[in-house]
Protein backbone atom coordinates (compact mmCIF):
# COMPACT_ATOMS: atom_id res chain seq x y z
CA UNK A 1 0.00 0.00 0.00
CA UNK A 2 1.27 3.37 -1.05
CA UNK A 3 2.05 5.76 2.04
CA UNK A 4 1.73 9.53 1.65
CA UNK A 5 4.25 11.66 2.24
CA UNK A 6 3.65 14.95 4.13
CA UNK A 7 5.50 17.34 1.46
CA UNK A 8 8.23 19.71 3.22
CA UNK A 9 5.94 22.91 3.13
CA UNK A 10 3.85 21.27 5.61
CA UNK A 11 6.48 20.61 8.05
CA UNK A 12 7.78 24.14 8.04
CA UNK A 13 4.17 25.57 8.20
CA UNK A 14 3.24 24.73 11.52
CA UNK A 15 6.19 25.31 13.66
CA UNK A 16 6.16 29.73 11.70
CA UNK A 17 1.76 29.25 12.42
CA UNK A 18 2.21 28.53 15.78
CA UNK A 19 4.84 31.44 17.02
CA UNK A 20 2.68 33.31 15.29
CA UNK A 21 -0.02 32.56 17.24
CA UNK A 22 1.75 32.54 20.12
CA UNK A 23 2.91 36.45 19.79
CA UNK A 24 -0.74 37.48 18.45
CA UNK A 25 -2.06 35.81 21.52
CA UNK A 26 0.80 37.72 23.82
CA UNK A 27 -0.55 40.79 22.03
CA UNK A 28 -3.67 40.44 22.59
CA UNK A 29 -3.63 39.95 26.26
CA UNK A 30 -0.81 42.77 26.81
CA UNK A 31 -3.54 44.48 25.04
CA UNK A 32 -6.53 44.09 27.19
CA UNK A 33 -4.40 44.27 30.67
CA UNK A 34 -3.53 48.30 29.04
CA UNK A 35 -7.32 48.14 29.17
CA UNK A 36 -8.57 46.66 32.54
CA UNK A 37 -5.50 49.02 34.17
CA UNK A 38 -7.32 51.49 33.16
CA UNK A 39 -10.53 50.64 34.50
CA UNK A 40 -10.75 52.42 38.13
CA UNK A 41 -12.14 49.56 40.70
CA UNK A 42 -14.29 50.93 43.02
CA UNK A 43 -14.17 47.69 45.67
CA UNK A 44 -11.88 45.14 46.27
CA UNK A 45 -12.21 41.51 47.02
CA UNK A 46 -13.71 41.91 51.33
CA UNK A 47 -15.46 45.32 51.03
CA UNK A 48 -18.47 43.98 52.72
CA UNK A 49 -16.57 44.07 56.01
CA UNK A 50 -17.74 48.05 55.89
CA UNK A 51 -21.67 46.82 56.41
CA UNK A 52 -21.00 44.68 59.25
CA UNK A 53 -22.20 46.74 62.37
CA UNK A 54 -19.86 45.95 64.75
CA UNK A 55 -17.43 43.38 65.98
CA UNK A 56 -18.80 42.06 68.61
CA UNK A 57 -21.51 40.40 65.63
CA UNK A 58 -18.34 38.83 64.49
CA UNK A 59 -16.83 37.66 67.78
CA UNK A 60 -19.64 35.26 68.93
CA UNK A 61 -18.79 33.66 65.39
CA UNK A 62 -15.55 33.02 65.58
CA UNK A 63 -15.95 30.59 68.00
CA UNK A 64 -12.98 32.10 70.14
CA UNK A 65 -10.84 32.50 67.38
CA UNK A 66 -11.33 36.28 67.28
CA UNK A 67 -7.96 37.10 67.21
CA UNK A 68 -7.45 35.32 64.18
CA UNK A 69 -9.71 37.06 62.45
CA UNK A 70 -8.75 40.75 63.66
CA UNK A 71 -5.25 39.51 61.92
CA UNK A 72 -7.08 38.60 58.72
CA UNK A 73 -9.36 41.68 58.70
CA UNK A 74 -6.16 44.25 59.88
CA UNK A 75 -4.01 42.65 56.53
CA UNK A 76 -7.12 43.42 54.57
CA UNK A 77 -7.31 46.60 55.80
CA UNK A 78 -3.65 47.15 54.89
CA UNK A 79 -4.46 46.30 51.21
CA UNK A 80 -7.66 48.61 51.61
CA UNK A 81 -5.88 52.07 52.38
CA UNK A 82 -2.75 51.04 49.87
CA UNK A 83 -5.82 51.01 47.08
CA UNK A 84 -5.77 54.99 45.77
CA UNK A 85 -8.28 53.72 43.28
CA UNK A 86 -11.01 53.79 46.11
CA UNK A 87 -11.62 57.49 46.48
CA UNK A 88 -14.48 56.75 49.54
CA UNK A 89 -11.93 54.52 51.26
CA UNK A 90 -11.71 57.11 54.23
CA UNK A 91 -15.30 56.71 55.22
CA UNK A 92 -15.18 53.59 56.87
CA UNK A 93 -11.46 53.90 58.30
CA UNK A 94 -12.84 54.60 62.39
CA UNK A 95 -15.53 51.88 61.63
CA UNK A 96 -13.03 49.11 60.06
CA UNK A 97 -10.40 49.75 62.71
CA UNK A 98 -13.06 49.68 65.31
CA UNK A 99 -14.25 46.60 64.18
CA UNK A 100 -10.69 45.07 64.55
CA UNK A 101 -10.02 46.09 67.97
CA UNK A 102 -13.30 44.81 69.11
CA UNK A 103 -12.23 41.45 67.96
CA UNK A 104 -9.25 41.50 69.50
CA UNK A 105 -8.89 44.66 72.48
CA UNK A 106 -5.04 44.26 72.87
CA UNK A 107 -3.63 43.82 69.14
CA UNK A 108 -1.87 47.23 69.65
CA UNK A 109 -0.82 47.51 65.69
CA UNK A 110 -3.84 48.25 64.29
CA UNK A 111 -4.38 51.55 66.39
CA UNK A 112 -1.46 52.70 65.38
CA UNK A 113 -1.69 52.37 62.14
CA UNK A 114 -4.95 53.67 61.50
CA UNK A 115 -4.11 56.40 63.74
CA UNK A 116 -1.61 56.53 61.43
CA UNK A 117 -3.47 56.35 58.10
CA UNK A 118 -5.83 58.77 59.52
CA UNK A 119 -3.11 61.66 60.37
CA UNK A 120 -1.11 61.12 57.18
CA UNK A 121 -3.89 60.16 54.60
CA UNK A 122 -7.25 61.01 55.76
CA UNK A 123 -5.28 64.21 57.04
CA UNK A 124 -8.40 63.24 59.81
CA UNK A 125 -6.36 64.31 62.88
CA UNK A 126 -9.34 64.18 65.45
CA UNK A 127 -9.84 60.65 64.33
CA UNK A 128 -6.12 59.50 64.32
CA UNK A 129 -6.01 61.26 67.83
CA UNK A 130 -9.56 59.09 68.98
CA UNK A 131 -8.00 55.62 67.35
CA UNK A 132 -4.94 56.39 69.92
CA UNK A 133 -7.21 57.58 72.42
CA UNK A 134 -8.84 53.99 72.62
CA UNK A 135 -6.18 52.34 72.33
CA UNK A 136 -4.95 53.58 75.43
CA UNK A 137 -8.32 53.37 77.08
CA UNK A 138 -7.72 49.15 76.50
CA UNK A 139 -4.72 49.14 76.71
CA UNK A 140 -3.44 51.70 80.18
CA UNK A 141 0.11 50.01 80.19
CA UNK A 142 1.31 51.99 76.82
CA UNK A 143 2.50 54.69 77.18
CA UNK A 144 3.35 55.29 72.84
CA UNK A 145 -0.06 55.85 72.05
CA UNK A 146 -0.26 59.14 74.05
CA UNK A 147 3.30 59.70 72.92
CA UNK A 148 2.23 59.82 69.25
CA UNK A 149 -0.77 61.68 70.28
CA UNK A 150 1.38 64.30 71.64
CA UNK A 151 3.74 64.04 68.78
CA UNK A 152 0.58 64.73 65.73
CA UNK A 153 -0.56 67.72 68.25
CA UNK A 154 2.44 69.02 68.53
CA UNK A 155 3.82 68.41 64.64
CA UNK A 156 0.55 68.41 62.60
CA UNK A 157 -1.60 70.20 64.18
CA UNK A 158 0.75 73.04 66.04
CA UNK A 159 -1.34 72.68 69.22
CA UNK A 160 0.92 72.89 71.73
CA UNK A 161 -1.29 72.56 75.02
CA UNK A 162 -2.97 69.86 73.21
CA UNK A 163 0.69 68.01 72.79
CA UNK A 164 1.22 69.06 76.99
CA UNK A 165 -1.85 66.65 77.92
CA UNK A 166 -0.77 63.97 75.58
CA UNK A 167 3.10 63.89 76.85
CA UNK A 168 1.90 64.16 80.28
CA UNK A 169 -0.11 61.08 80.16
CA UNK A 170 2.52 59.04 78.25
CA UNK A 171 4.45 60.36 81.23
CA UNK A 172 2.15 58.37 83.45
CA UNK A 173 2.32 55.46 82.11
CA UNK A 174 4.73 53.16 84.40
CA UNK A 175 7.98 52.22 82.26
CA UNK A 176 7.36 55.64 80.14
CA UNK A 177 10.70 56.41 78.40
CA UNK A 178 12.97 59.71 80.02
CA UNK A 179 12.95 61.61 76.55
CA UNK A 180 8.51 62.19 77.40
CA UNK A 181 9.92 64.33 79.82
CA UNK A 182 11.96 66.39 77.44
CA UNK A 183 9.09 66.82 75.07
CA UNK A 184 6.24 67.93 77.86
CA UNK A 185 9.18 70.65 78.49
CA UNK A 186 9.43 71.82 75.04
CA UNK A 187 5.87 71.82 74.24
CA UNK A 188 5.67 74.16 77.86
CA UNK A 189 8.11 76.40 75.59
CA UNK A 190 6.22 76.54 72.45
CA UNK A 191 2.89 76.96 73.91
CA UNK A 192 5.01 80.38 75.21
CA UNK A 193 4.58 78.98 78.86
CA UNK A 194 8.12 80.28 79.71
CA UNK A 195 8.28 79.93 83.54
CA UNK A 196 6.83 76.68 83.42
CA UNK A 197 8.99 75.43 80.77
CA UNK A 198 11.69 77.05 82.72
CA UNK A 199 11.04 74.41 86.00
CA UNK A 200 10.91 71.31 83.63
CA UNK A 201 13.25 71.98 82.53
CA UNK A 202 15.55 72.79 85.54
CA UNK A 203 14.09 69.14 87.07
CA UNK A 204 15.87 67.59 84.48
CA UNK A 205 18.85 68.82 84.61
CA UNK A 206 19.03 68.58 88.68
CA UNK A 207 17.65 64.81 88.19
CA UNK A 208 19.22 63.31 85.17
CA UNK A 209 22.31 61.23 85.73
CA UNK A 210 23.05 61.03 81.82
CA UNK A 211 25.41 63.77 81.14
CA UNK A 212 24.58 64.21 77.77
CA UNK A 213 20.87 64.90 78.97
CA UNK A 214 22.11 67.11 81.62
CA UNK A 215 23.47 69.65 78.72
CA UNK A 216 20.36 69.55 76.82
CA UNK A 217 18.52 70.36 79.46
CA UNK A 218 20.88 73.52 80.40
CA UNK A 219 21.00 74.66 76.95
CA UNK A 220 17.19 75.04 77.07
CA UNK A 221 17.47 76.19 80.89
CA UNK A 222 19.30 79.28 78.95
CA UNK A 223 16.97 79.82 76.73
CA UNK A 224 13.82 79.67 78.71
CA UNK A 225 15.50 82.16 81.25
CA UNK A 226 17.05 84.25 78.29
CA UNK A 227 13.21 84.69 77.05
CA UNK A 228 12.03 85.97 80.31
CA UNK A 229 14.64 88.14 80.55
CA UNK A 230 14.49 89.72 77.60
CA UNK A 231 10.72 89.87 77.65
CA UNK A 232 11.16 91.84 81.21
CA UNK A 233 13.62 94.08 79.68
CA UNK A 234 11.67 95.39 76.80
CA UNK A 235 8.65 95.76 79.26
CA UNK A 236 11.26 98.25 80.98
CA UNK A 237 12.37 99.92 77.44
CA UNK A 238 8.73 100.17 76.53
CA UNK A 239 7.59 102.22 79.96
CA UNK A 240 10.60 104.11 79.32
CA UNK A 241 10.04 105.39 76.37
CA UNK A 242 6.66 106.04 77.58
CA UNK A 243 8.11 108.73 79.42
CA UNK A 244 11.20 110.23 78.50
CA UNK A 245 10.47 109.81 74.35
CA UNK A 246 13.25 108.22 73.43
CA UNK A 247 15.19 104.33 74.38
CA UNK A 248 18.09 104.47 76.80
CA UNK A 249 21.12 104.72 76.36
CA UNK A 250 22.14 101.57 77.88
CA UNK A 251 19.95 99.09 80.12
CA UNK A 252 21.40 100.34 83.26
CA UNK A 253 19.12 103.61 82.80
CA UNK A 254 16.35 100.80 83.51
CA UNK A 255 17.35 100.07 87.03
CA UNK A 256 18.26 103.67 87.89
CA UNK A 257 14.76 104.95 86.75
CA UNK A 258 13.25 102.03 88.22
CA UNK A 259 11.83 99.86 85.57
CA UNK A 260 13.77 97.06 86.97
CA UNK A 261 15.33 96.15 89.82
CA UNK A 262 18.22 94.78 88.94
CA UNK A 263 19.49 93.88 85.59
CA UNK A 264 19.20 90.39 84.41
CA UNK A 265 22.39 88.02 82.85
CA UNK A 266 21.86 85.15 80.80
CA UNK A 267 22.38 81.77 82.71
CA UNK A 268 26.15 81.68 82.04
CA UNK A 269 26.60 85.66 83.91
CA UNK A 270 26.94 87.37 80.86
CA UNK A 271 25.03 90.72 80.15
CA UNK A 272 22.32 90.75 77.42
CA UNK A 273 23.14 92.58 73.97
CA UNK A 274 21.46 96.00 73.35
CA UNK A 275 21.27 98.33 70.98
CA UNK A 276 19.42 101.63 71.76
CA UNK A 277 19.28 102.98 68.39
CA UNK A 278 16.77 99.95 67.85
CA UNK A 279 16.03 99.09 71.29
CA UNK A 280 16.50 95.44 70.34
CA UNK A 281 17.59 93.00 73.16
CA UNK A 282 19.78 90.06 72.57
CA UNK A 283 21.11 87.06 74.18
CA UNK A 284 24.85 87.00 74.29
CA UNK A 285 24.99 83.53 72.75
CA UNK A 286 23.26 81.17 70.48
CA UNK A 287 21.52 78.80 72.80
CA UNK A 288 21.99 75.91 70.87
CA UNK A 289 25.30 76.71 70.48
CA UNK A 290 26.51 76.53 74.34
Amino acid sequence: MAVRKKSGHGKDFSPIFLAFFLILSCGVFMALKVETDGIIRKKIPGSSIIYIPSGKYLKFATFGYSSLLADIIYVWAIQYYSDYNIPERFEYLDHIFSIISELDLHYLDPYDTGALIAAYEAQDLDLALKLLDKGLEKNPDQWFFPYTGGHYAQMIKKDQKLAQEYYKKAMEVKGAPDILRRLYADSLYKAMDYQSALQAWLEIYQTTTDERVKKIASNHLYRAKATIDIQNIKEAIEKFKQRFGRNPMDLSQLVKAGFLGSLPKDLDGKEYVYVPQTGEVEAPTIWWKR
